[in-house]
């Protein structure tokens, strides 16, 4: 999945609104003033932090371990940070954008 099939995706949520707040080069997606996704436009590959649940985060860290790392400048207890395009299907990257969201919205 590429970056702006998930900003297409985040964006056809309800509520939710982008925005850059740390520079031209992240692309970060909120819902009620809260983010759930950060994209790094800039990094080679791309990057996507998200927000997951502390259960999911060690296995999808397994699951994926040349694409899925600890939150990079994040808690790494609640967010990961995914590599794009390194073998993550679309339909799991979607379903983690989704979970991400979620979460915040509670």
């Amino acid at each position: 999945m590429e970056i702006d099939q998930i900003r297409e995706y985040a964006l056809s949520l309800p509520d939710t609104e982008e925005c850059f707040p740390f520079g031209e080069e992240n692309l970060v997606l909120k819902t009620q003033g809260k983010i759930f996704i950060i994209l790094d436009l800039m990094a080679l590959p791309s990057t996507m932090n998200y927000k997951a649940n502390p259960e999911d985060i060690i296995l999808q860290r397994e699951a994926y371990p040349d694409a899925i790392f600890p939150g990079f400048h994040m808690n790494k207890k609640h967010w990961n940070t995914m590599h794009l395009n390194r073998h993550v299907p679309s339909a799991t990257i979607q379903e983690i954008v989704h979970t991400s969201y979620s979460l915040v919205r509670k």
